[in-house]
Parts: structure tokens; sequence; C-alpha cells
């Protein structure tokens, strides 16, 4: 395992930790502040959302260049499945739309959180068919334009609503059935830290693993969407974690992400970084 108590340079923020995901939270930082203050703490990388970006993926993607910083990611495409992926000419055109933005920003991976079960379906199967058949068709897109695509499977909380893929056995079972080498998996604490297979799909996995995401879970978790924890305020056991996803053969960004609406959110950013920076040299 890499020793990031001397060498914090892996450690990649996901803004939506300063409350950016959703209207009404977060300070209102911009991109750029958020990127100054990313390198004044040694900062490797960024992850921005689209929402973030508009227009400007280029404009960003050169200032963070310019700060000696990296975008490890974007989050995320529309969902490819669900009652918001009911038209498929819009849900490719959208995915082809998100690909452009990460091509533009210098993205090294778009996230797809594949949406939940499709409409007048039970079950996950045939909803996970539909996320196969459509990320398939979008994967060569991406390849010509250099981006990686991270499916992320979602703890099965969120199975209904948001992702009908909940396991990383799923993931990475899509993958091998698609076969295209820009294809792979995002690995969140927050969604697979209960999983007693974790470590066997994750050898799995191997190189196809594009993206590790801290946080994590609160035992007495209020929100399941905005109520992560800081690392080392809840119950995963996030060393034993990149141990299976390093030994794996991932040594990429490890990309704080909390949703934190009732404490992380309500406070200061640079208070949340420098926490950030100190959880991730001495409990990660």
């Amino acid at each position: 395992m890499r020793d990031l108590s001397t060498d914090h340079s892996s450690l990649a923020l996901n803004t939506a930790s300063l409350g950016h995901n959703l209207d009404g939270h977060g300070a209102g930082w911009s991109p750029e502040r958020i990127v100054d203050a990313c390198a004044a703490r040694g900062f490797g990388s960024i992850v921005f959302w689209r929402r973030e970006i508009g227009s400007r993926a280029v404009e960003i993607g050169e200032r963070v260049k310019a700060a000696g910083l990296s975008v490890a990611g974007l989050c995320r495409t529309p969902f490819l499945v669900g009652t918001e992926a009911t038209n498929r000419h819009t849900v490719i055109d959208g995915a082809k739309a998100s690909i452009d933005m990460a091509a533009g920003l210098g993205a090294a991976v778009l996230t797809i959180v594949v949406g939940g079960v499709h409409p007048d379906m039970k079950g996950t199967s045939e909803s996970l068919k539909i996320v196969a058949d459509r990320a398939a068709e979008i994967a060569p897109y991406a390849a010509e334009r250099n981006v990686r695509l991270a499916l992320e499977p979602l703890n099965p909380v969120y199975a209904g609503n948001r992702s009908c893929l909940t396991t990383l056995r799923d993931a990475v079972d899509i993958c091998e059935a698609i076969g295209a080498t820009n294809l792979g998996v995002a690995v969140d604490v927050y969604h697979i830290w209960w999983d007693s297979d974790l470590d066997a799909q994750l050898q799995r996995a191997g190189n196809r693993i594009f993206g590790y995401h801290l946080c994590d879970w609160l035992a007495d978790t209020h929100d399941v969407l905005l109520d992560r924890g800081m690392m080392g305020d809840g119950v995963a056991d996030l060393k034993a974690i990149r141990a299976g996803v390093e030994g794996a053969g991932y040594a990429g960004p490890c990309e704080v992400e909390i949703f934190s609406a009732n404490n992380w959110w309500k406070r200061d950013p640079g208070e949340v970084l420098d926490v950030m920076v100190e959880r991730f040299r001495t409990l990660c």
C-alpha cells in the first residue's frame, strides 16, 4: 500500500464535499476558488460536477492545469435507465454531451450512475440489461475522445430510484460482457463497504478500477443520501478497503466525496479541506 502519511498528492476533492452538489448548500465557491484552495493544501486533483462546468469545460480544465493539479473525473452522465431515462435517443445524446464535457475538461474519468429500475419492470436484472446495452453504445464514442467511463455501483438502498447496479460483481460482469477497454468501475467506500465478496470482486476488476472514492458510513445514518461521514467517523474499514483496491492494481487518485447536509456542508470549506488532508494522511 502507498504511504499516505508522508505524501497526500494522491488526494482528490470531489467538489460536492463542499456542498456544491445541491442548490442551497455550500459556500458558493467558484471553480477557480476551489482550485486555488486545493492547490494551496497539496491536493493532487479535483473532480467536478456537470452543473458547475456549464459551457466552461476547456477554460476550467486549463485553470486546473495551470495550478499544477489535474481533473481526476467528472460527475456524471445522466441516468441510463429508470423513470428519467425512458427515451433512448435522449439518453444517448445526454451521455454523449457529458462525454464531450469530460473531454473538454481533460477529465481522466466520467462516472456513470446508472439510474433505478426501469418503468414497468420488477427486480434489477432486466434493467441491468438496458444499462449494458446503452453503456455499450456510448463506450466507442467516449474512446474516440480519450474518455474512460466508470460504472459506479451504489448501495442497495438506492436500487429503486438511483441505481439498479448495486454490487461490484454486477458492474464487472457488465464490463466483461461489453469488453471495451475504456469501460471500468468506480469503487466508492460508501456503497461497497458492507460487501463480504469485495476482495474477490476487486481482483476480478483489476485494471478496470478507474476510481476510488472515500468517505465513511455513519453507524447512525439519518439520511442515506445526505448524511455521509468524514473518513474515520464511521464503521467502514478504510485501510482494509484501500489495501484491496491497491492490491488489485489501482494506483490512481483517492477521491473524497461527502454529502453531508447537516454537518460538513454547514462548515467553512477551508476547514473541511483541512480536515480531509489530516484524516487522509492518518486514517485512510
